[in-house]
């Protein structure tokens, strides 16, 4: 009998706690979401099935520990090895042709970060947070979880966590969060405006495209290059038409593999005594003013733009809102929003890609930005 009941203190029955089951609770919505509603599967499975297991007391399943995770967050994480491969893998699954037919969504790229300073001067100058956590937190308004965790690891490890689970969260969410924006800041009639044709783009100016805004982004932002860089390399591999083993593999099982590890990592950073605190519910909530402010940066400075414009070359600044890069849901979400509000007439898809895809640059630039004042 002492036997089996010294067998039972030794497991992790005898040590669980409330803690536990509450993170239990959150890794179950999560894989809810991904299998019921399909919101980002790929990323939030493996991103519950790691908070499940780091909450396995004495298992050792944590990032934090000394377990196989462990090494994977030591090797893959802290070293800033995995969050560059994902954008390799981006680059390589990314066109920029909606964006190079319409320079000027450039801009709206570019004006979709506006959540993510907001956020970062509220958390540093209202909440008490350090410049380097509340720029952590910040990111969180570009909508790109490879940024955040790649800023994160390096400015305030210990906030990786609640920062990587409201980033991609707050990406799965875009279906929810972004429709109500777009009805708030846009009238029936904004809505209405017809998408210009597309400009052809040459074969000279995707090949180009990749080298010249690696190269001009990097300089300008060195820090930024890890990420940039490689977005940038993996969309010449795809763009170059010669290189098809690399593309397959750098879009197909490379990413794939990544993914596998950083979803899975990032979860087990989530054990319950870390995890739930105070400062993890402001984390979210300022996450969530964060991607709020940006949606609406992107729809606004589309709006202000159309003050300059003759009336045939006006935006339909719906298409602002794509700017987050949560690609491609963010302008899927436009599309539907869009077509929906005018009985399918006006159908904005590649319009939206453009801000989309530009978004994805800005966050980086914007994550190397902090990384050069900070570090």
């Amino acid at each position: 009998m002492e036997e089996f009941i010294k067998l039972f203190q030794q497991s992790g029955f005898a040590h669980m706690n409330i803690g536990n089951w509450i993170m239990y609770a959150i890794s179950g919505m999560l894989v809810f979401l991904a299998i019921k509603k399909e919101y980002e599967p790929l990323l939030l499975i493996p991103i519950g099935f790691g908070i499940v297991l780091a909450n396995f007391p004495l298992a050792e399943m944590g990032s934090y520990g000394n377990g196989i995770i462990a090494l994977i967050y030591e090797g893959g994480i802290k070293t800033e090895l995995l969050p560059p491969i994902i954008f390799l893998g981006v680059g390589v699954l990314t066109d920029f042709r909606p964006l190079l037919s319409r320079p000027i969504t450039f801009l709206l790229g570019a004006a979709a970060q506006l959540g993510i300073f907001i956020a970062a001067f509220g958390a540093a100058y209202f909440l008490g947070f350090s410049a380097k956590e509340a720029a952590s937190i910040g990111i969180i308004g570009g909508a790109d979880g490879p940024t955040s965790i790649f800023l994160s690891s390096q400015l305030a490890p210990h906030l990786l966590g609640p920062v990587a689970l409201a980033a991609y969260s707050y990406m799965s969410l875009v279906p929810i969060i972004q429709p109500p924006i777009l009805r708030l800041l846009t009238t029936k009639k904004e809505r209405r405006i017809k998408i210009s044709k597309d400009i052809p783009v040459s074969k000279v100016a995707v090949i180009l495209f990749p080298i010249v805004t690696g190269a001009l982004a990097s300089l300008a932002v060195p820090s930024s290059a890890p990420l940039i860089g490689m977005l940038m390399f993996g969309n010449l591999i795809r763009e170059s038409g010669v290189t098809d083993r690399l593309r397959k593999t750098a879009g197909g099982s490379l990413i794939d593999i990544v993914t596998i590890f950083l979803g899975i990592t990032v979860g087990a950073t989530m054990e319950g005594k870390n995890f739930l605190t105070f400062q993890t519910l402001m984390i979210l909530g300022l996450g969530a003013i964060a991607f709020a402010f940006s949606t609406a940066g992107g729809i606004l400075f589309a709006k202000f733009i159309n003050l300059f414009l003759p009336h045939a070359k006006k935006i339909n600044p719906c298409i602002g809102a794509a700017g987050v890069s949560a690609v491609p849901m963010a302008a899927r979400v436009v599309q539907k929003f869009v077509s929906d509000e005018t009985d399918g007439e006006v159908n904005p898809l590649m319009a939206a890609m453009g801000p989309n895809v530009a978004g994805v640059i800005g966050s980086a630039v914007a994550a190397g930005v902090f990384l050069t004042l900070l570090s």
